[in-house]
């Protein structure tokens, strides 16, 4: 679990901090003259139709608790979104890689059985979605930490306290420091297969949109829930500014699954608390959540090219 940061790194986080602040901002900028001058450029040069698909991600994309399991080592399903993406399409080629845990550092380096990300692109690779960062900045721990930290003031918030203990949001500083790990992914992408069309996949809704809670059953502290909600805002919006920058096009999986979150009653939600009640992982997209991605890929492939 993440530990609150010592006081004697205090100034050179706010360093850091201000420096890469500023970079985001100047990125804002950038993005924001490239959408209003030339939006169709702005979007992955690849005019492929996807018949040959390669998926890389995370676990919310190999999708682990989901009938039916086709690989242990990742916990991946053969009913998650780049299953059921492949499927639809009719691809002739069709290589998911994704895996439970990666962070993009995965993408160049081994996770047991399954080899570096990246190996499975290639130069007649035409279509690619890729959904990662959720790992580099932390998720497992920030569920972890908030839980346990929740009976410290149910009606507070000690987990934004936490995490704000050294005077910078940290989580919103991680956000910040994985962007430029997101974007050696796509340059990555890009390099090794130069004729795709590159999709970034943003991270569904997982708690509710209005700020409400719904502790014990999601044992965050009330005042928490917000802060939580804004944290996977940020890492979102992070992802569309370094697609916008990296020619790729960016799939929005929050707005699709807005209602349908952990907090929602079991026959609403597509997101799993963290005590399931349908096969998934705890804080992970059902099988529902899977089908909602998939619509949006979908949704987004059938869009044509500029539209962001």
């Amino acid at each position: 679990m993440k530990q609150p940061t010592h006081p004697g790194t205090t100034a050179t986080r706010r360093r850091r901090a201000t420096s890469i602040g500023a970079a985001v901002g100047s990125c804002a900028l950038i993005v924001a003259s490239v959408v209003s001058a030339t939006p169709a450029a702005a979007d992955g040069a690849g005019h492929g139709r996807g018949s040959r698909y390669v998926s890389l991600g995370d676990s919310y994309t190999s999708g682990p608790g989901i009938p039916q399991q086709v690989d242990a080592n990742c916990a991946r399903s053969d009913h998650n979104y780049p299953s059921l993406v492949a499927a639809e399409r009719r691809t002739t080629a069709f290589k998911d890689v994704s895996c439970s845990g990666a962070t993009t550092e995965n993408m160049w380096k081994p996770q047991g059985t399954n080899g570096p990300q990246l190996d499975a692109l290639g130069r007649d690779t035409d279509l690619v979605t890729v959904q990662i960062g959720g790992n580099d900045i932390g998720f497992s721990s920030i569920i972890g930490t908030c839980a346990q930290l929740y009976a410290t003031d149910p009606t507070g918030n000690p987990c934004q306290r936490h995490y704000l203990s050294s005077g910078i949001d940290e989580l919103s500083l991680d956000v910040l420091e994985t962007a430029p790990k997101v974007a050696s992914v796509l340059r990555a992408v890009h390099g090794r297969a130069p004729h795709a069309r590159v999709l970034v996949v943003g991270y569904p809704d997982l708690l509710p949109d209005d700020g409400s809670g719904c502790a014990p059953a999601v044992p965050f502290a009330a005042q928490d829930f917000p802060y939580l909600r804004d944290t996977g805002k940020r890492l979102n919006l992070m992802l569309r500014l370094v697609a916008q920058l990296n020619r790729a096009e960016y799939v929005d999986t929050y707005g699709p699954t807005l209602g349908h979150d952990m907090c929602k009653a079991p026959a609403d939600r597509w997101i799993e608390p963290l005590r399931p009640t349908s096969p998934a992982a705890p804080a992970h997209p059902n099988a529902k959540g899977e089908e909602a991605m998939a619509r949006a890929v979908l949704e987004r492939l059938g869009g044509g090219r500029g539209h962001n």
